[in-house]
């Protein structure tokens, strides 16, 4: 009961910090198209890791984290005004590189030249 207790506010976190970079954080380091992949929240609710995924290669990722960290403060008690908990989750950012190592691989796997059973290209005349 408790996991998905969890489960439910890390997914409405998820949805505040999502419209808040969306519509509210005016931070130039943001990238405009900064998306939220997971959020997970600790059993104690002090902490909640915040995923975050650029949809632009040519992002300086530092520096929008740090425009993330500066706007943390505002983010928290966004958090806390529109979630009622005993203790307010402390955002961590953090990048997820899932969707920039699938794409790589993807282009690794393009690049091999493997034949399958049944292809029979040879065979042609």
């Amino acid at each position: 009961m408790s996991f998905d207790r969890n489960k439910r506010i890390s997914e409405e976190i998820k949805k505040i910090v999502s419209e808040l970079i969306q519509k509210e954080i005016k931070d130039p380091r943001i990238p405009p198209f900064t998306s939220v992949t997971e959020v997970t929240t600790t059993r104690d609710h002090r902490y909640c890791n915040i995923f975050i995924s650029f949809l632009k290669d040519d992002v300086d990722v530092e520096e929008a984290l740090k425009g993330l960290n500066n706007a943390k403060g505002f983010i928290r008690r966004e958090i806390g005004a529109q979630i009622k908990l005993h203790y307010t989750p402390e955002p961590v950012f953090k990048v997820d590189d899932t969707m920039k190592n699938a794409m790589h691989l993807e282009k690794v796997m393009k690049g091999l030249d493997i034949k399958h059973e049944g292809d029979d290209d040879d065979d042609e005349d």
